[in-house]
């Protein structure tokens, strides 16, 4: 058996300092605490004054977009002084830091130094604040014109054998301007390589609400939630990963909503919530937000929702045309019939065992369902990151289908996403399956023929750095090795390449492994004040629920030498594509509007584009499945047929899934504590059922290894300390980036490729 990640290393130092301290989980979410916090990090990075102007235009109509989540802002009115969360002011203190990294710090600091810190350390130091350059061999970052670092990625991509040598690699902060530049750049350049993060995250949403539905996004908007008589949030930690949304829970809570919560822990946020902009969560007089919590093992998901469907189905067969939209399913469905008898063969005691919930509670969700019309499904990773997502996602979608929860208000699908503008992304041309419909109309107004084959997705995209098939990496954004599977392999991908680039604000590990030559070109961010020609340029997002808004930052820029990411798109195609582009980029870098102009006239939805996301609060695209349209080929809504398969254990094998900790933002750290968890001052743990810890022959505090033996290959990592927790038996939760180097590559969801960083097989043994 080959063997990955024996001993600490540049990707995966393994820093522990062994002190942790373990309290107990709150039971309430934000109150005056979340505001303590917020303050804190904001006086750590910058002074008041600079913090309190950034919060102030934060999320608000006139100001810029969080680059934390991507949570809808209130289409109504606004809170003027604090319309942003608690992570969301963590998010603002890490971009808009005073702290700045210069020639000297280069100078100063060897890759292999900063290589040693945890990414924490790493995240502190500061900005960027001019772009350096990594010669092969060399052990420090050092400085690099604008034109010469330009100068020398197009000589690396033009030398290539074939275009497809290239991986053009894009995080869900980047605008949809500067995206839909930079997927036009590399159409032009020649290959669809454009790996993205939504491959890691909401690919299997995607895949299946676009199969089913025919639109891979979400249907409702934040008023429907307002409407709604019963909100199911399944594998999704509100409080931690999108905090404003406990708000527009609060706001359902008190219009009758019941709020159903499922997942393997008692998150904080989906227990009781103290809303520090009212009176009432300023006197510390909570908000109870779950109604019934159904505590599902890893992956019970599937058999869980089926559970459900089979109750509704039982008491439809009591009292027929009262439970189930027969007219919905008979006009806008297809399917119907194979599911309902695929349903009648199910075994709903073993359904329950399946899923780990006693069958009692399903009863009792299901009686809060049955006679419900106005029905939200949301989800997150907690869904998405499975070998079956794509069905389980489907099987909520049943739900909804038969009850006809879709296309009418207070009731649909909200996937949520984790980014702020991933969904902007895709939707102006960032996928690596583009649609005939998107490269026809590119070629329409630009002229030339943009590749037709598929591209890398993350997945393939490592696989093809790992065997020397791509040589050139560049990423728009984002911290490509800590948030992707498989450490090890994926540090050798990166090494393998001739050079690597990084479009980015702050540092991180992914500048610290490196191919053979690499480069960091430092970009503005939201926060940060762009001008042009002494106008003041915006860009524009796009957020959970499909509304186009304007983010326009307002800042001084910590350096001078930073460009926005619209310009840097613009001069790497000047640089690389010359007199040979049929794309004026000239005049795309001297005014924002002329990007939009053209997104207009190749986007479906974007009409009038300038004047629309001018109006406060921007506009909402097209959404067939919100309008009751179903856009798949036959023109109806699709059930979905599929069986639950169960994880099969050894006696010493548990389920591992990667959580975030509330001092954590997707890749980014922002401290060592979890205090909803009631974990502090470390990140290598493992929270397990007291069962589980004891069956081991180990107690709480114990320091174990962490191994993975899929595919024929054991991967490790050392020195976590044993946490007992609320969690169901034979499951376990650990923190990523620390144990994505556990995550096989080669273990993914169906369809859509995700890494299944929700369900991992360990083995636990005891440091020694």
């Amino acid at each position: 058996m080959a063997t990955a990640s024996i001993v600490p290393n540049a990707e995966n130092p393994e820093k522990f300092t062994g002190d942790v301290k373990i309290g107990k989980p709150k039971t309430t979410a934000a109150g005056i605490p979340a505001v303590i916090f917020s303050a804190r990090h904001i006086l750590e990075e910058m002074n008041a004054a600079r913090g309190l102007k950034a919060l102030l235009k934060l999320n608000q109509k006139d100001g810029f977009d969080c680059p934390g989540c991507a949570w809808p802002d209130p289409d109504d009115e606004r809170s003027s002084i604090a319309e942003y969360c608690e992570n969301g002011a963590k998010a603002v203190a890490e971009e808009a830091t005073s702290k700045k990294l210069t020639a000297s710090f280069f100078a100063e600091n060897s890759v292999a130094d900063l290589a040693g810190l945890t990414d924490y350390e790493i995240g502190k130091k500061g900005r960027v604040a001019e772009p350096v350059y990594l010669p092969e061999g060399a052990t420090h970052y050092q400085p690099i014109s604008w034109d010469k670092a330009f100068k020398k990625i197009a000589r690396h991509l033009n030398a290539l054998s074939s275009p497809n040598e290239a991986i053009f690699y894009t995080s869900g902060r980047t605008s949809n301007e500067a995206a839909y530049l930079y997927q036009l750049f590399v159409r032009e350049y020649g290959t669809n390589n454009m790996p993205d993060c939504s491959n890691m995250c909401h690919e299997s949403s995607g895949v299946a609400l676009g199969e089913s539905l025919g639109i891979g996004k979400g249907s409702v908007t934040l008023d429907d939630f307002y409407m709604a008589e019963v909100i199911i949030i399944l594998g999704q930690n509100p409080g931690t990963n999108h905090p404003r949304m406990l708000t527009a829970l609060q706001k359902a809570k008190a219009k009758g909503a019941t709020i159903i919560a499922v997942n393997p822990l008692h998150e904080t946020g989906l227990l009781n919530f103290l809303n520090p902009q009212t009176v009432k969560g300023f006197l510390n007089i909570k908000t109870h937000l779950t109604d019934i919590f159904l505590q599902v093992k890893i992956n019970g998901d599937l058999a869980l929702i089926k559970a459900l469907t089979l109750l509704l189905l039982q008491e439809e067969d009591k009292h027929p045309g009262t439970v189930f939209d027969a007219e919905f399913i008979a006009a806008d469905t297809l399917g119907y019939a194979e599911y309902i008898t695929h349903l009648r063969q199910q075994d709903l005691s073993q359904l329950a065992i399946d899923c780990g919930v006693p069958l009692e509670q399903i009863e009792l969700a299901a009686k809060a369902i049955i006679h419900k019309k106005k029905i939200i499904a949301c989800w997150a990773m907690g869904l998405t990151q499975h070998k079956n997502a794509v069905d389980t996602i489907k099987e909520v979608v049943n739900l909804l289908l038969l009850k006809g929860s879709i296309g009418k208000p207070g009731a649909g699908t909200c996937p949520v996403r984790g980014h702020s503008n991933v969904q902007g992304d895709r939707t102006v041309g960032i996928f690596e399956k583009p649609s005939e419909q998107l490269l026809n109309a590119i070629q329409k107004v630009y002229g030339f023929d943009p590749p037709r084959e598929h591209g890398f997705d993350t997945v393939s995209a490592i696989k093809a750095m790992r065997d020397g098939k791509g040589k050139v990496f560049f990423a728009m954004g984002g911290n490509f090795l800590s948030a992707t599977p498989d450490t090890e392999v994926t540090a050798q991908a990166l090494r393998n390449c001739d050079l690597t680039i990084h479009v980015s604000t702050k540092l991180n590990r992914s500048h610290l492994v490196h191919g053979k030559e690499a480069i960091i070109l430092p970009c503005f961010g939201r926060s940060d004040e762009d001008i042009i020609n002494g106008e003041k340029q915006f860009v524009t997002c796009e957020n959970s629920m499909g509304v186009i808004q304007m983010s326009r930052g307002n800042l001084k820029p910590v350096s001078g030498h930073l460009l926005s990411e619209p310009t840097i798109v613009c001069r790497l195609a000047q640089a690389t594509l010359g007199s040979k582009s049929r794309v004026n980029w000239e005049r795309y870098s001297q005014h924002y509007d002329h990007i939009r102009e053209d997104i207009e006239k190749v986007i479906p939805g974007f009409n009038n584009y300038n004047e629309r996301v001018r109006r406060p609060g921007g506009f909402y695209l097209p959404n067939g499945a919100r309008e009751g349209r179903f856009e798949t080929q036959t023109r109806k809504a699709h059930f979905n047929v599929a069986d639950v398969t169960t994880q099969q254990l050894a006696p010493d094998e548990c389920m591992m899934m990667t959580i975030r900790s509330h001092d954590q933002f997707n890749t980014t750290i922002y401290g060592l504590d979890d205090r909803y968890r009631g974990i502090y001052q470390e990140r290598r743990v493992i929270l397990m059922n007291i069962k589980d810890i004891l069956a081991a022959g180990l107690q709480p505090g114990d320091i174990v290894d962490l191994y993975n033996e899929f595919g024929g290959t054991e991967r490790v990592v050392h020195k976590f300390i044993v946490v007992e927790y609320n969690i169901p038996e034979k499951c376990t939760a650990t923190y990523f980036p620390e144990t994505n180097a556990l995550v096989p590559l080669n273990s993914v969801a169906d369809k859509s490729n995700t890494p299944t960083s929700k369900l991992v097989i360990l083995k636990i043994k005891k440091s020694t």
